[in-house]
């Protein structure tokens, strides 16, 4: 997709704010709902709408077809809008100029900052069909089963901002990042060309030798670029010197994969040099011989296969770096400040963490609780004889859990069969011999011979009743039939 920024000095702060819930929705919806949207952004239902409908004129959003509710999803020129957005608050990036190169991964721009200074943004487009399979080649998931190809465009422009600022920080030849945000990166502009395009060069077996030491400077740092070619080096106009871009797919010298992609990087320069300029090289470096780890930059990026540190560990390596400083400037200890700090946050962290004689504390509870739920649970059910110690508790637990089951599913079984009366002051009778479910009964009332008069009465005048009207009944069925007879002339009646 190509970016057109022309629209963005004219977006309002209400279409931003959509395009922000939007992206906020998108974590959870791959279809965001209209009514979440207008809730996120905290405009009317109406205002929603028509702000919606501008942006997908412009193809900032997109509506789905044929979805089962109204919504929308964020394309990359609004995901291009919100990270440009972001970077003119910033004061980053002024104004936006030409495509100067596109790759599988990726489109570079050239972009100028308020003062007129000319930078690259790197905008990340991962999901291309020419390279699709960047889910399996890359660690950008790590535990992560799946996600959408915005959030891993986001999670490579975050981690190349990462290596590139450590590179940068220890003298590589990298160019200068200046900022991240969303899927973009901003750096400096580096004068130079692909060595792809470098038809000539004055000195091939210096720039071959300069690559070949780069490769294993990284691997003394403990990295390993993955796709050292002719497409991710530059070569200065001034000295014809290596500058190294493209840096997602680093790992660590510690991944099982290290010496695969290390000698790959080396058969990559050898076979363009070889092709390109009719270099033959006779030494080139091996990962097992030549490899000599000196700086552990890999575990400070979190690189793939880099032993990541827990935040306890980190804060003793932080405490022991801080302690070794010192000692080498010659003070002898750390400033009284500085101690007095790492006191109050070891105060701090001392009462959100636990201690081991907390933990052993919450341990011995938890095992009175639970021997205490076995006991109960062993008198509910008639057991003579208690557990000794958790042991006991934890080897009758299935059978308690057995037993509980049987238990539920009978009272299923019995609420299934009961048939409930509408006399609420009927007794629930439960017969001790059969397993039929309980059942409802009246109550019993012994009657006087009052009643049973009362009642007899009664039943007599019904009936007596119900006989009078039969005999209504078939006496005028009678005198119907006499009226006929008469008026069709039949005398035979009787």
């Amino acid at each position: 997709m190509k970016l057109d920024a022309k629209l963005l000095r004219y977006l309002s702060s209400e279409e931003f704010r959509v395009l922000t819930a939007v992206e906020m929705g998108s974590k959870n919806h791959e279809v965001v709902p209209t009514p979440l949207i207008a809730q996120i952004a905290k405009l009317k239902s109406g205002g929603a709408h028509k702000v919606l409908g501008e942006l997908a004129k412009h193809n900032l959003v997109a509506r789905v077809q044929n979805a089962k509710y109204d919504g929308y999803r964020l394309t990359y020129g609004g995901y291009d809008y919100l990270a440009l957005h972001t970077f003119a608050v910033r004061g980053s990036i002024h104004s936006v100029g030409n495509q100067i190169g596109v790759g599988k991964e990726s489109d570079i721009y050239i972009v100028a900052d308020d003062d007129g200074v000319q930078h690259v943004l790197k905008i990340h487009r991962l999901g291309r069909t020419s390279f699709r399979a960047v889910k399996s080649k890359r660690d950008y998931l790590e535990s992560r089963k799946s996600a959408s190809w915005m959030y891993m465009s986001r999670l490579a422009a975050t981690k190349e901002y990462a290596f590139m600022r450590a590179l940068h920080e220890h003298g590589f030849p990298v160019p200068t990042p200046i900022d991240q945000n969303r899927h973009c990166v901003a750096m400096s502009l580096v004068d130079g060309v692909p060595l792809t395009h470098v038809a000539e060069v004055a000195d091939v077996g210096q720039l071959y030798a300069d690559l070949m030491a780069l490769l294993l400077r990284l691997a003394a740092h403990g990295l390993v670029h993955g796709d050292f070619n002719e497409f991710n080096l530059l070569v200065r106009e001034v000295d014809q010197k290596p500058v190294l871009i493209d840096f997602p797919q680093m790992i660590s010298t510690n991944h099982p994969n290290a010496k695969e992609q290390f000698d790959r990087d080396v058969e990559c320069v050898k076979t363009y040099f070889r092709r390109r300029y009719n270099f033959d090289a006779t030494w080139w470096p091996e990962f097992d011989r030549d490899v000599a780890r000196t700086v552990d930059l890999d575990a400070a990026v979190s690189a793939s296969g880099a032993c990541k540190l827990t935040k306890r560990q980190q804060r003793e390596l932080e405490q022991f770096l801080l302690e070794k400083r010192a000692e080498d400037d010659g003070e002898g200890e750390v400033d009284e400040d500085e101690s007095e700090s790492e006191a109050e946050s070891e105060e701090l962290r001392g009462e959100s963490e636990p201690t081991s004689a907390d933990s052993s504390a919450e341990v011995e509870q938890i095992g009175a609780t639970l021997q205490r739920i076995h006991l109960d649970q062993a008198a509910r059910l008639g057991n003579s004889g208690p557990a000794s110690d958790l042991d006991d508790a934890a080897s009758g637990a299935s059978d308690d859990e057995e037993d509980e089951e049987a238990a539920d599913q009978l009272e299923e079984i019995n609420n299934k069969q009961f048939r409930a009366f509408r006399d609420t002051k009927g007794t629930l009778e439960q017969s001790t011999t059969s397993s039929r479910a309980p059942r409802m009964i009246k109550a019993t009332k012994t009657l006087t011979p009052e009643d049973i008069k009362r009642r007899v009465a009664a039943a007599q005048g019904k009936s007596t009743k119900g006989s009078k009207q039969n005999l209504n009944k078939t006496r005028n069925r009678k005198e119907k039939a006499v009226k006929e007879s008469i008026r069709y002339g039949k005398t035979d009646y009787e």
